[in-house]
């Protein structure tokens, strides 16, 4: 909502500058963090085991920004709702082969049921009107958002991995510290005239606080659920959010109200609840076949078993007695 009326208020078209002020916020809180901590999981040591990681983590995330926003430029709202939906596919895929997550008929059920409600809300959109433009080149337009989609899924397939198995803060951290490298590189080539331009006031600064604000508490708390849940299930909740922009939209920009809305609204719902209501699966790794060996190692390991199985005997000897020992 900050964003759409800084474009339609004051002309302000400027989102790898707000990704930027976003990164920055997660570098100074979230990287500071890590800074100060000491042994394997301080900075150093983590920028110099996984340090190339972190930098195509950066490198899709900060694109995955700016690639959806783009595409706006270029194709419809339609094409833009319908097809940023194609990273749940893509995210499922990942999640099954990198997180060896299984999927039970209830999950494809309630993406089913979550992508019919994304019909129905782009429908909705249809019948309010709100297909202004056609856009200037509809498949550069369509082609940036199935790539956003899923460099957006990669983001989030990497993000779950690293919450469950190191640290939320690691990956804000590292997030943090080469999204704001990337996303600055990539400001000063295309975006440094647009912000030239921008006419500041108390205004202007205040929705920008406000998008970055958003931005740094969605990035703060998403790790939060997705280590308790899955990025799946995150993704899906998240396609309500087109839908609350529609709210604050009746009364900031006049959209026109459909029922369509709440009833896709409704249909998104219960698909969430679906595929939340039973747990994936975690395929466990096969194990190898350990060789039958005979040797030491078994007979000490049987002796031990022995050992651990009978009463411990303590007996006494004299000096000049012989002992015999037998084994069977």
């Amino acid at each position: 909502v900050t964003s759409q009326y800084l474009a339609e208020k004051y002309q302000v078209n400027t989102p790898m500058f707000q990704s930027f002020i976003n990164y920055s916020l997660l570098l100074l809180v979230y990287t500071t963090m890590l800074a100060f901590r000491t042994g394997g999981d301080s900075l150093w040591q983590i920028l110099k085991q996984r340090w190339w990681k972190y930098i195509l983590l950066g490198v899709a995330d900060v694109e995955a920004n700016y690639m959806i926003v783009k595409a706006y430029q270029y194709t419809t709202l339609t094409s833009v709702q319908l097809l940023d939906c194609f990273g749940i596919p893509v995210l499922m895929a990942l999640s099954w082969f990198i997180l060896r997550a299984r999927y039970r008929l209830i999950h494809f059920l309630g993406v089913a049921v979550c992508l019919l409600g994304v019909g129905t809300m782009v429908g909705a959109d249809i019948l309010a009107g709100r297909q202004d433009s056609e856009g200037s080149d509809v498949v550069i337009g369509d082609v940036l958002v199935l790539l956003g989609a899923s460099l957006y899924a990669i983001s989030n397939v990497s993000e779950e991995y690293i919450v469950k198995n190191l640290s939320r803060v690691e990956f804000l951290g590292m997030v943090g510290l080469f999204g704001t490298i990337v996303s600055g590189l990539q400001l000063a080539i295309v975006e440094h005239r647009d912000i030239m331009r921008i006419q500041w006031n108390w205004k202007v600064a205040l929705l920008f606080t406000v998008f970055a604000l958003c931005m740094f508490g969605l990035y703060s708390f998403m790790p939060v659920v997705i280590k308790v849940t899955s990025a799946t299930s995150v993704n899906l909740g998240i396609l309500t959010a087109d839908l609350y922009s529609l709210f604050f939209g009746l009364f900031l920009f006049y959209y026109k109200f459909s029922g369509l809305y709440i009833l896709s609204f409704v249909i998104i719902m219960v698909g969430f609840i679906l595929y939340c209501s039973t747990p994936t699966l975690t395929a466990e790794p096969t194990a190898l076949p350990q060789p039958n060996r005979t040797g030491l190692d078994n007979a000490a390991l049987k002796l031990e078993e022995s050992e651990s199985e009978t009463p411990t005997t303590t007996v006494q000897f004299t000096r000049g007695e012989t002992v015999v020992v037998r084994t069977d």
